[in-house]
């Protein structure tokens, strides 16, 4: 099994262990990460889970579809590697990821 780490704004750091095929929305709610919510239950309509993927991991987290493009560019805080947490599904290839919280969720 792996892990996981969260950073909250304030450089905050959480580890939670991996679980192949839950999102990064599920595991981060299903560990009381603050600042991820996930209002809409993982259909990437809203922005509450909103994560900004570690540069070294981008190629292997995927590219945002239109439709999370859509939602999480709405965000002020949206960065050129801001995705939904909901639409990144855990796999063994990101044991050791690293995600950003960014200040404020929608």
């Amino acid at each position: 099994m792996g892990t996981i780490t969260f950073v909250e704004y304030d450089g905050t750091s959480h580890d939670v262990d991996l679980v192949e095929g839950a999102s990064l929305m599920e595991l981060a709610t299903s560990n009381g990460i603050p600042g991820i919510d996930g209002d809409c239950g993982g259909e990437a309509s809203c922005g509450t889970c909103h994560v900004i993927v570690d540069d070294a991991w981008i190629a292997t987290t995927g590219t945002r579809s239109h439709v999370e493009s859509q939602m999480v560019e709405m965000s002020p805080e949206c960065a050129p590697n801001s995705r939904l947490g909901c639409q990144v599904k855990a796999c063994p290839a990101l044991d050791g990821l690293t995600v950003r919280l960014p200040e404020f969720q929608m």
